[in-house]
């Protein structure tokens, strides 16, 4: 699934006629059975035409030919489903994802072993016989209702950029594949620069800092051990590939991404690597690190040379060139430095919603069971609106302010989803806090928009529709 995606369109698949034997066959059978050994000829009539009646009765209409995973408020694990959807492409079957039904529903073709499947992994799901699976793609498929049929069909290759001695918990997009039970391969700088992303449908890019600040934690953990382990594991990993520098290998990184998206690649990103990257790309040609990051001084008219041109999102940002503040440019709202004071309880974005027959991509990147969700902080929390480049799609916002919770776009045959934010069930999550624990959060509107992403390129192209 590449460039054109946005423009899919499926129709569900034929099913198979019912092989149920009729009455006349049972007849051709039974009539050569010497019965009246056994019993007399009134009892076997009364016996065969109530098994004819029955095999009549009981298919096609109420034998189980699909199996519909609500993806709404009865969904027990909204979060497993998705791991459900995932199984089935894994053992060679499809999955329709009926957008905007019931909070984008899942329908398969029932087998006992999927049901086995979902009832292991506690996901709620619905039996459906063929009348009743012919009139819900009927309903969804009319022209007046904002609802359409994806099929997926394939299943996407993952992988996740993560430096060595990562833990899933320190990313919510790792925490929500494991959680999910979907499997994902991890890749850092030597597999990416060396082309191995070729291999991979989808990448998510951990909280990497692709200027070479290293998060620009200095001013506060610069004496913890873990800062120095990470700084001097990164001088080593950049020499090691050729490089005199952190910011520069850091560069190539980024650059190698990039040209992964152009050839059709899937990119998800959350947090600080969001802005981190594109400023990356802007500054190819400009050393913004200072001394305590690469050795020597940043370049005084750096902010004169960046080059917006080549950068995915954003334009026109201001970079914060401050080594001491937590924050890398203006592209972040609230800034993070210092933290922003703010009611949990009051603090929400919306999602925006899409035609899902002309506008499938971003009707699938914001399928959910409200559109009303909790916001959450990261050291990139949300994306300053004016900065936003107008080729871009904006998926979700908070309301009233110019802060973008959640965006996408298109590169080469390729595209990109850019959420804000670290954890969507932890509001402040501070360097050192306890892993988030998503057996409490199984129904996350926040974390199924993570997933969506996952799905996304599993989907068929469409034809457009005009």
């Amino acid at each position: 699934m590449t460039g054109n995606v946005s423009n899919m369109r499926v129709t569900p698949l034929p099913r198979e006629k019912n092989k149920s034997m009729n009455r006349h066959e049972w007849r051709d059978i039974t009539q050569h059975v010497p019965l009246r050994i056994f019993y007399g000829h009134r009892i076997l009539q009364l016996i065969l035409i109530a098994v004819c009646s029955f095999s009549i009765f009981t298919s096609p209409l109420s034998a189980q030919t699909k199996l519909l995973i609500p993806m709404d408020l009865k969904q027990t694990d909204h979060l497993k489903s998705y791991g459900i959807a995932f199984w089935l492409l894994e053992h060679g079957g499809e999955a329709d994802w009926l957008l905007n039904y019931r909070g984008g529903s899942f329908l398969c073709d029932y087998t006992d072993a999927l049901a086995k499947e979902c009832r292991i992994r506690g996901v709620f799901f619905e039996p459906l016989a063929a009348v009743e699976a012919a009139s819900l793609y009927a309903e969804v498929q009319r022209e007046d209702n904002n609802e359409d049929v994806v099929r997926l069909e394939k299943t996407p290759k993952i992988a996740v950029y993560v430096p060595p001695g990562f833990k899933p918990w320190d990313d919510a997009v790792t925490m929500a594949l494991e959680y999910a039970e979907i499997p994902y391969t991890k890749v850092w700088d030597e597999e990416v620069l060396s082309g191995k992303l070729a291999e991979y449908d989808w990448l998510h890019l951990h909280h990497e800092d692709f200027t070479g600040q290293y998060g620009k934690f200095y001013a506060n953990f610069r004496g913890a051990p873990w800062y120095i382990e990470q700084q001097m594991l990164y001088e080593r990993e950049a020499k090691r590939l050729g490089y005199k520098k952190v910011s520069e290998e850091k560069k190539a990184v980024a650059r190698a991404i990039k040209e992964y998206i152009g050839n059709g690649g899937f990119m998800f990103a959350m947090c600080s690597a969001t802005d981190s990257y594109d400023i990356a790309l802007a500054a190819e040609n400009v050393d913004i690190c200072d001394v305590m990051f690469d050795g020597d001084p940043m370049d005084r008219n750096a902010q004169a040379k960046l080059d917006f041109s080549k950068t995915l999102a954003f334009e026109n940002f201001k970079l914060d060139l401050n080594p001491f503040r937590y924050e890398y440019s203006d592209i972040d709202l609230p800034p993070s430095d210092p933290p922003p004071i703010r009611d949990p309880n009051t603090d929400y974005f919306t999602l925006f919603e899409f035609s899902a027959k002309y506008d499938p991509v971003p009707t699938m990147l914001t399928q959910d069971h409200v559109n009303i969700i909790k916001g959450f902080m990261g050291q990139t929390t949300a994306f300053k609106k004016s900065l936003i480049k107008r080729s871009i799609t904006i998926l979700a916002e908070r309301e009233g302010t110019e802060e973008v919770k959640y965006i996408h776009g298109n590169f080469g045959r390729g595209t990109f989803t850019w959420y804000g934010g670290h954890d969507p069930e932890d509001y402040q999550h501070s360097v050192g806090d306890p892993p988030t624990d998503l057996n409490l959060h199984k129904n996350s509107p926040g974390y199924r928009l993570i997933l969506n992403n996952v799905l996304f390129p599993a989907a068929k192209k469409k034809q457009q529709k005009t």
